[in-house]
């Protein structure tokens, strides 16, 4: 008898242990014809891999695509050919896509440590209405990036600036005497740029934003160029200078109309655009996910074209952890919903709204049931109560994709104000989201380190913030400008360590920490924009004197701080207060 149910027992251990085997597919990219480290362009065997594995899916399997550790080339020709509406992003169309994955469920992309290299103006990857997908082990980078990397040389006052061009950079000067670089299908005439310290490759103390003028340039010896009108004291021999546009095609990755979607250890040496951009998607992780240099001796200075990572209209939870932020052109993470505006108010129930901001438009803003509220733009004053939407529809085009305006009917009458005169934004609630930032590093940036934008619970902890020039977290809220929603209601900043933030001077950079919505009459407002903000345990170690700027806040509290004053620069910001606190209520500040 207990012979017979150890066999059985055995039976069913061996049917279940293969079912459960059965339940995962793996496919490796070689059976495809690729190999790791050879020239072989990938994009079209990509495609081709990715449509079998499609074909080829049952209900309830894990598939696996393994890549041997190697070094991967993906060219332009052969890759896939899109059309899509990316968030804070230049609307340019279409878009070649060297990993096109799209109506995927269940899947892992596993690099297990290899390279991607890219050619071109690509996006690199794309993940579209998939569920429980994964990409791990791998990392993304540009034979030829689109920001060109100089080093000064000689800077006369009388004579201008003398520079040495990257080893890696195409490079010619156009016929009106301008200094141009070039790749496969693109060039760009840089005007502008960042200045890095060479030792350091921190951004050089209180020099913001470059102009790089090379009108007039001349080839003194090849890579070595002499800008006669270029004139800027502060950058001395040894300085190295990213010198960019400020055109963002591309991002690195893109999610959309995801949900359960992990990245785990990939990291993007380059992108021209975010190295992240995900929009209407639900519950993202990163895990060790990194926009940042190849190591110490990495010669370049600079990663991506803008920010690191940027979630536009997404809902459920975003982990962001472990990660590494350097180099980037913008923030290390910016969350986010988009305002709409009313441009038309139809009758008691119905409004035409609009898309506002170039970079931000052409994609799904909302849904039947979704949960909505509206601010006066003036004011940034949230009008009491919510709705909810009982039809959306684009009203300048017969599709979603690529509409820039939605006829958008109400369950409940909206508010007799709320019409094409007054200025109202509408803010989907729905699609916000739940926030972790914790035990990252950001440094080395330009602009700001960390923007949040959410009524749901935001925690942020245990990150370093080394020298992001510009301030290091940001709350804001504006309806205005990049229309970027919206108000935070309930802020954890806990157990961080800021060192020397605001060694530059950009937008909303008025404290290490700066609560800053953008409220064109603060006068006027009789309401309080964020709320619930706590920040306790952190150390500041900084030259200069503004800690923490609040504006438009009910319920700020700062205490158990440690703040430590250094001599790495001079102090020079315009304010010199430790606390600004501007129309903040039930505020309890303890140093």
């Amino acid at each position: 008898m207990n012979k017979t149910l150890l066999f059985i027992a055995g039976l069913l251990f061996f049917v279940l242990t293969n079912e459960l085997v059965a339940q995962e597919r793996v496919y490796s990219i070689t059976s495809f014809g690729l190999k790791a480290d050879s020239k072989k362009n990938a994009s079209p065997v990509l495609a081709k891999a990715l449509d079998k594995i499609k074909r080829d899916y049952k209900d309830g399997t894990n598939v696996v695509l393994k890549f041997p550790r190697g070094q991967y080339h993906f060219f332009e020709s052969g890759s896939a050919v899109r059309e899509y509406y990316i968030s804070n992003h230049d609307q340019t169309n279409p878009k070649k896509v060297g990993l096109a994955i799209e109506d995927f469920k269940n899947l892992t992309i596993d690099g297990q440590g290899s390279e991607f290299i890219f050619h071109g103006r690509m996006i690199p990857l794309s993940l579209l209405r998939s569920e429980n997908c994964t990409l791990k082990n791998f990392s993304i980078d540009f034979a030829n990036p689109h920001i060109a990397q100089i080093q000064v040389v000689e800077n006369s006052p009388e004579k201008g600036i003398t520079f040495k061009v990257a080893s890696w950079v195409n490079y010619r000067i156009s016929k009106d005497s301008v200094f141009e670089t070039y790749g496969e299908g693109w060039t760009a005439q840089p005007a502008g740029g960042i200045a890095f310290e060479e030792a350091t490759k921190r951004l050089v103390y209180n020099t913001s934003d470059i102009s790089c003028p090379t009108k007039g340039v001349v080839e003194v010896s090849p890579r070595l160029l002499h800008a006669p009108n270029w004139k800027n004291a502060k950058l001395i021999p040894g300085t190295v200078i990213a010198m960019r546009t400020w055109f963002r095609p591309t991002p690195g990755i893109f999610f959309s109309h995801n949900v359960n979607s992990v990245l785990e250890n990939v990291t993007v040496h380059y992108a021209e655009g975010m190295g992240l951009l995900a929009q209407f998607c639900e519950n993202i992780t990163l895990d060790r996910f990194n926009v940042c240099l190849k190591g110490p001796n990495d010669p370049r200075y600079f990663t991506t074209q803008a920010d690191a990572t940027h979630f536009s209209g997404c809902k459920g939870a975003i982990i962001s952890k472990n990660g590494l932020y350097e180099g980037m052109m913008d923030d290390a993470i910016n969350i986010h919903g988009t305002y709409l505006k009313v441009i038309s108010r139809v009758d008691e129930k119905t409004v035409i709204a609009r898309y506002m901001h170039d970079q931000s438009w052409g994609f799904e803003w909302g849904r039947t049931a979704d949960e909505v509220q509206f601010v006066r733009s003036e004011t940034m004053e949230l009008l009491e109560g919510t709705n909810r939407i009982a039809e959306i529809r684009p009203y300048d085009k017969k599709q979603i994709h690529g509409a820039r305006e939605f006829y958008i009917r109400f369950d409940e009458p909206i508010h007799p104000d709320i019409n094409e005169k007054s200025g109202f934004g509408i803010e989907n609630l729905t699609w916000t989201p739940e926030v972790i930032f914790s035990g990252n590093t950001v440094r080395n940036n330009r602009a700001r380190g960390a923007l949040f934008s959410t009524p749901r619970k935001t925690v942020v902890e245990d990150n370093l913030f080394d020298h992001t020039s510009g301030t290091a977290i940001l709350l804001c809220g504006d309806c205005n400008g990049w229309y970027e929603t919206g108000a935070c209601k309930d802020v954890v900043i806990r157990r961080n360590k800021f060192v020397n933030a605001l060694t530059n001077m950009f937008q909303f950079t008025n404290g290490v920490i700066s609560i800053y919505p953008e409220i064109p009459n603060l006068k006027g407002q009789q309401k309080y924009f964020h709320s619930g903000i706590v920040i306790e345990d952190n150390e500041f170690d900084t030259f200069d004197a503004p800690i923490l700027y609040a504006k438009s806040v009910d319920g700020l509290i700062f205490r158990n701080n440690t703040i430590k004053k250094n001599t790495g620069y001079e102090p020079f910001h315009w304010n010199k207060n430790r606390f600004l606190l501007e129309r903040v209520t039930n505020a309890k500040i303890e140093e």
